[in-house]
């Protein structure tokens, strides 16, 4: 098995939108897709974190609408499951209008699984007569159930069942070292497929300035002499504003990593700016990206691929920063570990209350954390295992932080669930 390869295949692709609403569109367009029939009702089922993160964030090409239920509307109307998570790049507007009658029609019915603790979205289709279901788990475009009329119609399905998950078991079992010392060794088109995502997300975060949102009061601030156009100040920029044109709904992809796009803007420009303002060797750059994204999935198969906690602010950071001290002292587990212990001790509880355009607030601290992490790390300086959650090893402390997120934080989901209900209630729209 090569790790890095199943690893960019299952968790590193191409995404327009916010990941749990466009999961819950592309899960919509294989069901309809399927039906094969007029369409007379959707019932949408999905677990707390699909449904914090698909609260507040902006459909793309759906006219400024905010949504799963919107999102699932549009694809269902799209019907055309082979676009994945780019189902909503080219909307047209009959398409729109057509999602919008849908969704004023009642024929949507929407409910969350408040004990679900994984990935989960459910569509039922049902019309002339038959009724499809589609289920996605263990990956934002992973088919792992489909039936119609009871019976299972996965193998008719191309993209159905593909997601191979031992890859997954096998990073459970692996030291970090090991995990580390089987990703850097990369084929050319490993390195394109690096390459790729880097061109994807620099080209997003050029376009997200123009939101005017954190990213562009950040540059305000610079501009007003309350901050230095620095380093830190440069990275925190371009991470900001990818995530401000992912949470405001802008038709523009970008490659995600664990699933997500925030932690993949974060995990990949991170120590791509970094790398380059150090000048680091490219290919040196390449391979620390490639540990970025090894890192994120190692620790997402303990967190989950939604958690509790931020994953941009604590997952993606971590990777972050590994892969600046990569770059630096390559394989250097006592550094290495330095930078592990640092993040955790200083993010460690920062919780995910959805998907929103607060984001960019978080990934700006998650990025800032990572750099000073690593470059403390590299002049020999951590926490250690007597400050908090911190483990004995690398291991130990990741673990740990998991724990935290799984033990002491088991009330976080559902009361953002139901504050998030509360509001949408009082907005009118429920």
């Amino acid at each position: 098995m090569n790790l890095l390869k199943e690893i960019i295949s299952s968790e590193v692709f191409p995404a327009i939108g916010c990941t749990e609403p466009i999961s819950c569109a592309y899960t919509a367009a294989a069901a309809v897709e399927m039906l094969g029939k007029p369409l007379d009702e959707i019932h949408l089922i999905v677990d707390p974190g699909t449904y914090k993160n698909g609260a507040s964030v902006v459909v793309p090409n759906s006219g400024g609408l905010k949504g799963n239920v919107i999102a699932a509307a549009m694809g269902a109307v799209i019907a055309k499951s082979s676009l994945r998570l780019e189902i909503l790049r080219d909307v047209q507007a009959a398409t729109l209008k057509a999602a919008k009658l849908l969704l004023n029609s009642g024929k949507i019915r929407y409910d969350c699984i408040g004990n679900m603790k994984s990935l989960y979205v459910e569509v039922r289709a049902n019309g002339g007569g038959s009724e499809v279901k589609c289920v996605v788990s263990e990956g934002h475009a992973n088919i792992s159930c489909l039936e119609k009329d009871g019976v299972s119609i996965i193998n008719k399905h191309p993209h159905a069942g593909l997601k191979q998950s031992g890859y997954r078991d096998a990073l459970k079992g692996m030291k970090l070292e090991d995990v580390l010392k089987s990703v850097v060794v990369l084929d050319s088109l490993d390195r394109s497929d690096i390459q790729r995502g880097v061109d994807m997300n620099i080209s997003i975060s050029l376009k997200g300035i123009d939101m005017k949102r954190t990213a562009y009061q950040l540059k305000q601030m610079m501009k007003n002499g309350l901050m230095a156009d620095d380093l830190f100040y440069q990275v925190k920029l371009a991470v900001s504003s990818a995530v401000d044109a992912r949470m405001g709904g802008m038709a523009e992809p970008v490659m995600t990593s664990g699933g997500s796009g925030n932690q993949g803007s974060l995990a990949i420009l991170v120590p791509y700016i970094v790398g380059r303002h150090q000048d680091v060797e490219i290919d040196r750059i390449i391979e620390s990206i490639a540990v970025s994204h090894a890192v994120n999935s190692y620790i997402k198969c303990f967190l989950g691929e939604l958690s509790v906690i931020c994953g941009c602010a604590v997952a993606a950071s971590i990777s972050a920063a590994i892969a600046i001290v990569y770059q630096k002292a390559g394989i250097d587990m006592r550094k290495i570990n330095l930078a592990i212990d640092n993040v955790i001790g200083d993010l460690c509880g920062i919780i995910c209350d959805g998907a929103k355009p607060g984001c960019s607030m978080k990934i700006m601290s998650g990025a800032e954390t990572a750099m000073r992490s690593a470059f403390l790390a590299l002049a020999g300086y951590g926490l250690t295992d007597t400050d908090g959650v911190i483990g004995c090893s690398p291991e130990e402390s990741i673990k740990n932080l998991c724990r935290v997120s799984f033990e002491g934080m088991g009330f976080v989901d559902p009361t953002i669930v139901r504050i998030l209900q509360e509001k949408s209630t009082r907005s009118g729209n429920a």
